[in-house]
């Protein structure tokens, strides 16, 4: 996640814990909030050490709790500089639980994405990733800046009373979309095992989850997806795609299957992105041969994916190739 929304949920748990009342534990919360990330300071050292490298030490428990152990004496200073004599002042053990907060709650918005971080190290190398949310969701985000916009706006205009309510409200938005995320993905994962799915991709709609499968046998990659909704605990647009692992070299083309062989290499070469990310395509056929979208099921902005666009010639079969944003579901319409 952006550090932007590490500083928020450290900020709305901290007010959750103390109010109005402990301006300067809430300010510390927000402020551990993106701490783990100054783990970036130790490249290259970390490139020997791996414990010191990014979402590495600095991502776990131990090393949370070691930085707030630290900073509760370091802390409050810095805080007293920065905001004047009153925000140093106060319980120690509040200050540390402050940044244990803030440090932790840092730790679970990274392991709610794909990324992975090593949650009790250095005593387990496991490292957790949940596949509950996207680590670039513009949902969140529009929630994270109209959030700081608001807070900005009333400062200093409004009673105390209307931003205690506001920051109330934000925090209970906030934990709405946890609770509705985590469920949708405790949900889906039933059904990825009943329905035979290796993988979850989170949507930007946090009930909505893609569903896919990979896999190579007889000579062809075989990958399967579809949609599981939490509103409705259906799964639906399921499709499956058979691809050659090898194309035949004659010409003129001969079927959809070997369009597909012909084009799917050589779209994965030109675009990193599908190297990287689950993908599907769409297919049709043409006056002098067929038109493939392949795209990502990842890299996905409201409605449209990275991928690319290829054409098989259907007397030569030679591929032409270039990349696009398209929507899949209206990529071969008249408008696109």
């Amino acid at each position: 996640m952006d550090p932007f929304s590490h500083i928020l949920l450290g900020y709305l748990l901290g007010f959750g814990l103390w109010g109005p009342a402990g301006l300067q534990y809430v300010v510390a919360s927000a402020f551990a909030g993106a701490l783990p990330d100054a783990d970036v300071v130790f490249y290259p050292l970390s490139t020997r050490f791996p414990l010191l490298r990014h979402r590495g030490m600095s991502h776990s428990v131990v090393g949370v709790t070691l930085v707030a152990a630290g900073g509760t004496f370091l802390v409050p200073q810095i805080l007293a500089w920065a905001f004047g004599p009153q925000f140093g002042e106060g319980s120690l053990l509040f200050f540390f639980i402050a940044l244990e907060v803030g440090g932790l709650s840092h730790v679970m918005l990274d392991a709610m994405d794909h990324w992975s971080v090593p949650i009790f190290a250095p005593f387990s190398k496991q490292e957790y990733h949940f596949d509950a949310d996207r680590i670039m969701n513009f949902g969140a985000m529009a929630f994270v800046v109209f959030s700081y916009a608001l807070m900005i706006y009333e400062r200093s205009r409004v009673p105390v009373k209307i931003w205690e309510v506001t920051a109330w409200l934000l925090l209970a938005a906030a934990f709405v979309y946890f609770v509705v995320r985590l469920t949708a993905r405790w949900r889906v994962g039933i059904a990825k095992k009943r329905l035979g799915f290796d993988d979850v991709i989170p949507q930007s709609n946090p009930a909505a989850f893609q569903l896919v499968a990979r896999a190579e046998s007889g000579g062809f990659l075989r990958l399967r997806t579809a949609r599981y909704d939490l509103t409705s605990g259906a799964v639906s647009d399921a499709e499956s795609l058979s691809i050659p692992l090898t194309s035949s070299n004659h010409t003129p083309v001969e079927s959809r299957a070997d369009a597909l062989a012909r084009s799917y290499p050589r779209a994965v070469a030109q675009s990193w992105i599908l190297g990287e990310t689950h993908h599907f395509e769409k297919l049709r056929v043409v006056e002098h041969g067929f038109d493939v979208f392949w795209y990502s099921l990842e890299m996905v902005f409201l409605g449209r994916a990275a991928g690319v666009l290829a054409h098989v010639d259907l007397e030569t079969g030679a591929v032409k190739t270039r990349t696009a944003w398209r929507d899949p579901r209206r990529v071969f319409s008249p408008r696109a």
